[in-house]
């Protein structure tokens, strides 16, 4: 083919992408007026996709978390969304991931988090099936000291699992998602009587749709944990209700009896979280933090180095498990 003016041979163009242009994407950066770099989608679900960026001026890698359009146009998921920004923002613990940003321009409601290398627990549970008790004593303190100062600001966040824990590149903890977070300040949204969060992470109380504390939560690392150790949670079923009747009525095998390899000591802190009277269970986060740490240090030389470790990190001191 030719230049039809200058009759020059024109180099063959390559067939144009198949792909189609990511809208989304956009319209965020239009959104965002230039402040951040948007670079690609890294991952979606049901609610929200997922994009890599930066910070135009600094360079800094981050992560920008959008609510899917057709439920931006929803006031309730619209109001859901900006509630995660809002009670993040009031937190500022080292194992709480942070939100840095939040906007709403037309359709377009995002916020914008620090970029996390480390992937997430649920990864890391697809790919190794089971963590090592002691990784799995280790990361519970973490997440059961962020819910401790959480809970202690008013939050509970009434969606913990392994989704929601993600991991920097040194291997820390940090909870994320406090999409469904109550507070004080949101009271009025509490007594919907409808059961929030994951099934199979729902503490009895919240399977009935009943108010809960920072115990549900302490309920559901307890859940996190069981999985952690042996591959899958305590209970399962064919669909919501009869998970949620299970957390109810049914007591979970201990660890050390479904595999004995996993350490007894371990397994009594996990079920002390899965009772299902919440004044039966551990009453903060601390105290799950403290049994945690005081497992660890039972572990040998190494446990003990990293239970003094994670104690100055956490600002808890080591005991034996209640």
């Amino acid at each position: 083919m030719s230049c039809v003016r200058c009759r020059v041979e024109l180099p063959d163009v390559p067939d144009a992408p198949s792909a189609k242009p990511d809208e989304e994407m956009d319209l965020l950066r239009r959104a965002t007026g230039g402040r951040y770099k948007v670079h690609r989608k890294i991952g979606g679900g049901g609610m929200a996709n997922v994009y890599a960026a930066s910070h135009a001026m600094l360079g800094r890698p981050l992560v920008i978390k959008v609510l899917l359009a057709s439920l931006a146009r929803e006031e309730e998921m619209r109001e859901r969304f900006r509630r995660e920004a809002e009670s993040a923002s009031q937190l500022c613990h080292p194992h709480i991931c942070p939100i840095i940003d939040y906007g709403e321009v037309e359709e377009s409601v995002y916020l914008i988090m620090p970029y996390l290398s480390g992937g997430s627990m649920a990864d890391v549970i697809v790919r190794e099936r089971s963590v090592a008790a002691e990784r799995t004593a280790a990361v519970g303190a973490q997440v059961a000291t962020a819910l401790d100062y959480a809970h202690r600001h008013g939050i509970v966040h009434r969606d913990v699992k392994p989704d929601n824990i993600l991991f920097d590149e040194e291997g820390n903890a940090l909870i994320t998602d406090f999409g469904i977070a109550t507070a004080r300040f949101h009271s009025r949204l509490t007594a919907t009587g409808r059961a929030m969060g994951t099934p199979h992470y729902m503490s009895p109380e919240q399977a009935m749709g009943k108010l809960v504390d920072g115990r549900s939560d302490l309920y559901a690392v307890g859940v996190m944990l069981y999985e952690m150790l042996l591959g899958f949670p305590p209970f399962d079923g064919a669909d919501s209700y009869s998970i949620g009747y299970k957390h109810v009525h049914e007591v979970a095998a201990a660890p050390d009896v479904v595999d004995s390899r996993s350490p007894a000591a371990l397994g009594q802190i996990i079920m002390k979280c899965l009772l299902k009277p919440p004044a039966e269970r551990f009453q903060r986060g601390h105290d799950l933090a403290d049994a945690l740490l005081g497992f660890l240090a039972t572990t040998g030389a190494s446990g003990e180095y990293r239970a003094a470790r994670l104690s100055r990190r956490l600002g808890a001191t080591p005991t034996t498990a209640r």
